[in-house]
Formats: structure tokens, sequence, C-alpha cells
């Protein structure tokens, strides 16, 4: 018989983590722990207010699942069917699923990789994030964090100080390749189309979820006229409508803390390229363990925006480590 842990764990960030939605000092985040007794396997759950999960929540639906005999499943088939029965909020689903992979892999003196069949990688590239702040901080926060060292640099921006923050960030880091995530901040699409038209001399690689997801036609006529490649975030959960997708975006941002799991998530790297549309792995706010999970998934990869690890004060797990904006995964959770 399995034995199943569950613990929360708050999480102070080093600086106001805004985005066009919401703000926040601190995380809680939910870590999960299974065990023979013998060896053990970790997983983290980072839960996401946008898409109806709390840390109480998950407390709650992880209870149920130990009253109703988690700590019977043999293969993650099962667990992944018991969970279906109890509608387990993705972050949750994934942490747990990861956690009794990661002990299966030690179990079985296998790699993660080697399980889910995929490529691994020594390092990859991240892109940082600058979260919505007064342009004119800009200039001292990219010196005081150093990024400079890193590929790319993502913003995220709001109607209200978009291009200003666009604008200052080009200034300050002029020789780096600017991402922009809007997170579904826009409504009109012509105005969309007149904030790009306001971009156009900036070294702009691609724009992320600008209109939220339920404006489908407005997204078909986006893609039709923008300039930029057009990513799907919010759009992309633990499923999506594909040939939708196909027509209104370029690519695909797969959180595996949205995807609900590995095998989910490398099933929508997967669908993502057979549809022709370009890759993107991202973060919520997680610590090393969540991330060193998205590394497993990294190779070949257009994208990559891991950078959740590196906002969260004194990082407690340190599974992964950040060399002049490359990240080395360390250990398995």
């Amino acid at each position: 018989m399995l034995q199943w842990n569950l613990e929360a764990l708050d999480l102070t960030l080093r600086y106001t983590w805004k985005i066009s939605r919401n703000a926040s000092d601190l995380k809680t985040n939910l870590f999960v722990t299974v065990g023979d007794g013998r060896v053990q396997g970790r997983g983290e759950a980072a839960p996401n207010v946008r898409y109806g999960e709390t840390p109480v929540l998950l407390q709650e639906q992880f209870a149920a699942l130990q009253a109703n005999g988690i700590d019977q499943v043999a293969s993650v088939d099962e667990l992944q069917h018991l969970m279906g029965q109890h509608r387990v909020l993705p972050a949750l689903r994934f942490a747990i699923e990861s956690a009794f992979v990661h002990y299966l892999c030690r179990k079985n003196n296998q790699t993660v990789t080697e399980f889910l069949g995929v490529q691994p990688v020594s390092s990859a590239p991240t892109a940082y994030s600058y979260p919505i702040m007064e342009p004119g901080k800009i200039a001292a926060f990219t010196q005081e964090h150093g990024l400079h060292r890193f590929e790319y640099l993502k913003v995220k921006v709001n109607q209200e100080s978009g291009l200003d923050m666009m604008t200052q960030v080009a200034k300050a880091a002029p020789q780096q390749p600017l991402m922009v995530d809007a997170n579904e901040a826009w409504q009109d699409p012509d105005a969309l189309m007149r904030f790009f038209e306001s971009l156009k001399k900036l070294p702009i690689i691609m724009i992320e979820q600008p209109l939220p997801s339920a404006l489908q036609d407005e997204y078909l006529y986006l893609k039709k006229r923008t300039p930029y490649d057009l990513y799907a975030d919010e759009s992309v959960t633990d499923h999506a409508d594909w040939e939708l997708l196909q027509q209104q975006f370029h690519g695909v941002n797969m959180k595996l803390m949205k995807a609900g799991g590995y095998l989910n998530g490398l099933s929508i790297l997967q669908k993502t390229r057979a549809m022709g549309l370009k890759t993107m792995i991202g973060c919520m706010m997680e610590t090393s363990m969540g991330i060193w999970s998205a590394l497993q998934l990294a190779h070949n990869v257009d994208l990559l925006d891991l950078d959740g690890m590196l906002v969260v004060k004194d990082e407690p797990f340190k599974l992964v480590r950040e060399e002049a904006g490359r990240l080395y995964p360390v250990e398995q959770p």
C-alpha cells in the first residue's frame, strides 16, 4: 500500500507579481509525496484562480481521493481514472501524476524521459518576465535582476501602460528579443491592432493571449491581420479545439499545471506540432520542483518561459539551477 501526503507551503516572492488581472506577493503551492517506505516521488501544484483553483479546494479534492482508494492504485491509468471520477482540477492532477511517475521511475531505476519516451535536455534557455510595473522603474529592475543574461525577455502588459512598458524594456535591453504577454487584457481586436502598430519598431517575436479565450471569432479576425505570431495560453487548458486553434494562433503555450499531467502535456505538444503550430512551455509561479518537470519535455520546443522559480524568494528545493539564462536540471523530485 502506498502512502500519499499533501503539504501546503507559502512562497514569498522577490517582488510584487502583477499581471493584467491580479497581483500577488505570496503564493501558496501544494506538494504531493507518494512512497512505499523505501522510495518516494514528489510533485507540485500551483493553484490558479483563473481556472477556479484555490489551495483549499485542492486540499479538499486530495482528501476525497484519500477517502476513495488512492493508496490502492498500481498504475498511471488507474490513477488517472480515479482522478477523472472525482473531477480533480488540473494543477492537483499534475502534482499527483508527476509524484507517482517520479515514484515509479525511482522504483524501476528509470529516468522520467525514458518513462515518457522523449529526449532529455542537459540544459535549456528560459525567457524572463517583467511583471506590470511603473515604466520608469524598468531600467533599475533590469539592472537589479541582471536580466541581460537571458536570451529572451517577456513583458506582462495591460492596455493602460503596455506601450510605455515595452518601450522602456527595449531601451533597457536593446539586444534582446521581446515577448508580449497580455493575459487577455484587450477586448477589441481593432484596438489591439493599433497597439501592435505602435510596437512595430521594437524587436518583438511573439504576442501571447491578448484577447479573452472566449472571443473566438475575434481571434480568427486577428490572426489574418497581425504582423506578429500569436501564442495561445488561456485558450488551451487540459483540452483544446485544435482545428479552431489552428485558425486562431501561430503557437501554443503548454503549461503542465493546466495540462494536468506529464502525459497530457506531452500530448498537447505533439498535437501542436501536428497542426503545424509552434511550441512553447510555460509555467505558473512554481518552485524548482515544477520547473524540473517542465524541463523533461523541453526537447525541440521553440520557446521556454520557465522563470517561475526565479521569482520565489529563498526557493526551497534547488532541483534546478540557473546560470547565464539557462536552466540545468539537478535532481529528480
